[in-house]
């Protein structure tokens, strides 16, 4: 069996570019989007191109119980998953609450993925070369941890909450690294670079670098051997770099994944 990738948020910019080039390499990938006619229409695209395995799934990450059923339907198909990309990502202009009762942009670009890594960990695990990598941003270097801000409950501003989650996505995935020591599991998180995405017109009305350069970093994490030794490690342009300080404190970074935790046992298990 060939090796499998799953890459959240894959229907348009960084992500669909990421599968295009991993499907061109001759993996199998699992394109997944919150639209069903886009996930179609992707995976038609890419066996239009390729000819090779492809298969597509549908699930809004604001609803975390949609999330569960994603994980399950990944479960019931396959037998061990090589590769997940947390790519998905929102920059919302306004306070938006979802129906879980979290701020929008924190529950998909964070919460729903710390939820799917954990339901898909063991199938993972089967892997012998299993990999985790969160897609983050630079914007977390801006962040600032405001541990009784987390959900907006203070205040919300789009750049804020934005940074906010990206900085998430680092402190879960130094996390996660000390949590699966012992496994064949690696976890990596990298910025993409600021690239021309409709997140980066959305969030910033400004265009950047391309496509095929924004989904660089991702592949390398994804194909390269000998990296698993730079476990935890955060990535920009395929080289490690520092991430904001407070990504290196171990007590923060396990006080995040308790929060994190609390906010989605009900969905665990």
């Amino acid at each position: 069996m060939g090796k499998i990738i799953l890459i959240t948020g894959s229907t348009d910019g960084i992500g669909k570019q990421t599968a295009i080039e991993l499907s061109a390499k001759g993996f199998h990938v699992l394109i997944h989007g919150r639209n069903g006619e886009r996930v179609e229409k992707t995976v038609d695209e890419i066996k239009s191109l390729y000819s090779n395995n492809v298969d597509g799934f549908v699930s809004d990450f604001s609803s975390l119980n949609e999330v569960k059923n994603f994980a399950e339907g990944i479960k019931n198909k396959f037998e061990k998953i090589d590769v997940l990309i947390n790519n998905a990502g929102v920059y919302m202009n306004k306070k938006v609450l979802t129906k879980d009762g979290y701020e929008t942009t924190f529950q998909v670009n964070h919460l729903s993925h710390f939820l799917l890594t954990n339901l898909l960990i063991d199938l993972i695990k089967k892997s012998n070369d299993g990999r985790i990598i969160n897609v983050s941003s630079i914007a977390h270097q801006n962040s600032q941890l405001d541990w009784e801000n987390l959900n907006a409950e203070k205040f919300y501003e789009a750049y804020y909450a934005y940074a906010l989650s990206k900085l998430a996505n680092i402190l879960f995935t130094k996390e996660l690294n000390r949590k699966l020591n012992g496994s064949t599991v690696t976890t990596y998180s990298l910025h993409p670079g600021v690239i021309s995405t409709k997140l980066l017109m959305q969030g910033f009305n400004i265009t950047g670098a391309s496509l095929q350069k924004g989904a660089e970093t991702s592949i390398y994490l994804a194909t390269s051997d000998n990296i698993q030794k730079y476990s935890g490690e955060y990535f920009v342009d395929k080289q490690i770099s520092q991430s904001h300080s407070i990504t290196y404190d171990k007590k923060v970074c396990e006080k995040f994944w308790d929060l994190s935790f609390e906010m989605v046992k009900n969905f665990l298990f």
